[in-house]
C-alpha cells in the first residue's frame, strides 16, 4: 500500500471539535506528514459520533447566550447517525407489518471472500443491522484463495433462493477474481447494493427506474431530504467519479432536476468549479482536499470520504476525517455532514431499505 502525503487541517481531535457548545473559529495550524492507507477505496465507515450545532465559544455562559444569537457562520450538522436510526425504526415496523401479514420475513446474503479485516468488520456490522431490524441475514465466508467459480456457486444458489431477497458482494475481491464477473452474476431482482450495469443504466435514463439504487449516493440524497434541503435548480458538485458512488450520486441529484458538474483527478481549476456550487458531495478519500476557500457560502455539504490521519492523542494512534476540511468549511457553509457520524451510518440504513424493497416487490406486497 502506497503512502500519501495530505495537510491536517486541525489541531483539534475530531471528538473535541464536534461536541455542543464547542465549536470556535480555529487558524489553520498546517502540518504535512506520511499516513498509510488504512481503509479500502470501496468502504465507507460506520463509525459514528452524534453531533450538534457549534457556536463561537466564550469562557462564560453569558458570552455563550450572545454567540448563539449572532449572525457569524457556523454551519448546521447533518446528523447521519440520528437519521439512520430514524429510518432503522421505520424498517423495523414494515418487516414487522410483512411478517404478520403474509408470514414473509426480508433476508440479505452476505458473501465475504478473505481475511481483511476491515471487510469483517463491515460484514459483521450489516448483520447486527439486520438482526436489529428484524431481518434475516446470511452468511457465507470463502477464504482468500477460493476460486471465483467458487463465489458464483454461491450467488448461484441465493439467486434461487426464494427466502433471500438481498445478495451482497462485500468488496474488495482478492485481486485473481474479475470483480465485474463476480457482481453481473447476482440476480437483477436481488441486486441490493446496485450495482449491476442494468441498474445504473436505468438510473441514467429518464422515464427508467432502476429496482435499486446504490446505498451511499442514495444516503446522501435521504440525507438532503430528511433535512429539508431543497434539490430542484441547484447547482450541485460531485468531487470524485466511482462507480459505486460519484456517478450514482450525479446522476440522482440530475433526477432530483440540479444542474450537476463532475470534479475528478483531471479536472482544471477544481477550486474555481466547486465554489459554484449549492450543494457539493465529495467522494474522493483525500483527507481535508476541499479547503473552506473552495466552498461557496451558505453551501451544503455531504462529505462521504472517511480517511484516518495521525493523531498521537488518539488510542489508536489516528483518528477519521474526511475529503473536507471540517472547521474551516463549517465556518462557510450553511450545513454539513461530520466525519464519522454523517453519511457511514446511512449506507448500512439504505442496504437494509434496499432488502426491504426487494422482499415486498418478490410478494406484491403493498
Amino acid at each position: 500500500m502506497a503512502s500519501m502525503i495530505f495537510t491536517d487541517c486541525s489541531p483539534s481531535t475530531t471528538a473535541a471539535r464536534l461536541l455542543p457548545f464547542s465549536h470556535s473559529r480555529l487558524r489553520s495550524n498546517c502540518s504535512s506528514f506520511f499516513i498509510r492507507r488504512l481503509v479500502g477505496p470501496h468502504h465507507v465507515g460506520t463509525t459514528s459520533l452524534r453531533a450538534t450545532l457549534g457556536v463561537h465559544s466564550s469562557s462564560s455562559s453569558s458570552h455563550v447566550i450572545k454567540a448563539t444569537m449572532s449572525t457569524e457562520a457556523s454551519a448546521k450538522i447533518i446528523d447521519g447517525k440520528a437519521v439512520a436510526k430514524q429510518i432503522r425504526d421505520e424498517i423495523t415496523a414494515e418487516v414487522s407489518r410483512m411478517k404478520d401479514a403474509i408470514g414473509v420475513v426480508p433476508g440479505l446474503a452476505v458473501i465475504l471472500v478473505g481475511d481483511r479485516k476491515d471487510s469483517a468488520t463491515y460484514v459483521r456490522n450489516k448483520k447486527k443491522a439486520c438482526d436489529s431490524v428484524g431481518i434475516n441475514s446470511f452468511e457465507v465466508h470463502l477464504p482468500e484463495d477460493s476460486s471465483e467459480h467458487e463465489v458464483l456457486k454461491f450467488i448461484s444458489g441465493f439467486n434461487d433462493d426464494p427466502s433471500i431477497h438481498g445478495i451482497l458482494v462485500q468488496l474488495p475481491l482478492p485481486s485473481h477474481m474479475n470483480e465485474q464477473n463476480v457482481l453481473n452474476a447476482v440476480s437483477l431482482e436481488k441486486d441490493v447494493d446496485g450495482f449491476h450495469p442494468l441498474n445504473i443504466g436505468r438510473l441514467a435514463m429518464r422515464g427508467r427506474e432502476p429496482l435499486f439504487v446504490p446505498c451511499t449516493p442514495k444516503g446522501c440524497i435521504e440525507l438532503l431530504h430528511r433535512y429539508d434541503i431543497d434539490i430542484k435548480g441547484k447547482k450541485a458538485v460531485v468531487i470524485g467519479r466511482s462507480n459505486i458512488v460519484g456517478m450514482p450520486a450525479a446522476l440522482l441529484l440530475q433526477r432530483e432536476d440540479a444542474t450537476i458538474s463532475i470534479v475528478h483527478s483531471r479536472t482544471k481549476n477544481p477550486e474555481k468549479i466547486t465554489k459554484q456550487a449549492d450543494i457539493i458531495i465529495s467522494a474522493v478519500g483525500q483527507p481535508n482536499m476541499v479547503r473552506g476557500s473552495w466552498i461557496k457560502p451558505g453551501a451544503v455539504i455531504i462529505d462521504v470520504g472517511i480517511n484516518p490521519v495521525e493523531d498521537a492523542k488518539s488510542p489508536r494512534g489516528y483518528r477519521l476525517v474526511g475529503d473536507v476540511c471540517y472547521e474551516e468549511a463549517c465556518q462557510v457553509a450553511s450545513a454539513i455532514t461530520p466525519v464519522p457520524g454523517g453519511v457511514g451510518p446511512m449506507t448500512i440504513a439504505m442496504l437494509l431499505s434496499n432488502t426491504v424493497s426487494s422482499a415486498k416487490r418478490a410478494h406484491n406486497f403493498q
